[in-house]
């Protein structure tokens, strides 16, 4: 049986990078810059739908109105507030920090 880890060694792994894909860092550095942010836009829009989705399967009752504030609030940051340690110290609701 495996020991439970400690706060130090879930923030080591939740800090953890993928590996660099410079192929499509050279692929990204030949667009001009409009290409470069439509490319952003595209993959923001990507996250946000999949974080509708998930919302939408967790809370089948709440109108769209409602999970897109579920979005919002988990896409806010909030100041002085490190998502990181109240992760560590208390688990995610997936609210972004707010708690409603």
């Amino acid at each position: 049986m495996r020991p439970p880890e400690s706060p130090r060694d879930i923030l080591s792994e939740a800090l953890h990078f993928d590996p660099i894909d410079w192929e499509q860092l050279q692929l990204l550095a030949q667009l001009t810059p409009a290409q470069r942010t439509l490319v952003m836009i595209r993959a923001a829009e990507f996250v946000r739908a999949g974080l509708r989705a998930t919302f939408r399967r967790r809370f089948p009752d709440l109108s769209d109105e409602e999970i897109n504030m579920k979005v919002l609030a988990h896409l806010t940051p909030l100041r002085g507030f490190n998502q990181v340690q109240a992760e560590i110290a208390g688990g995610s609701d997936c609210s972004g920090g707010v708690r409603r």
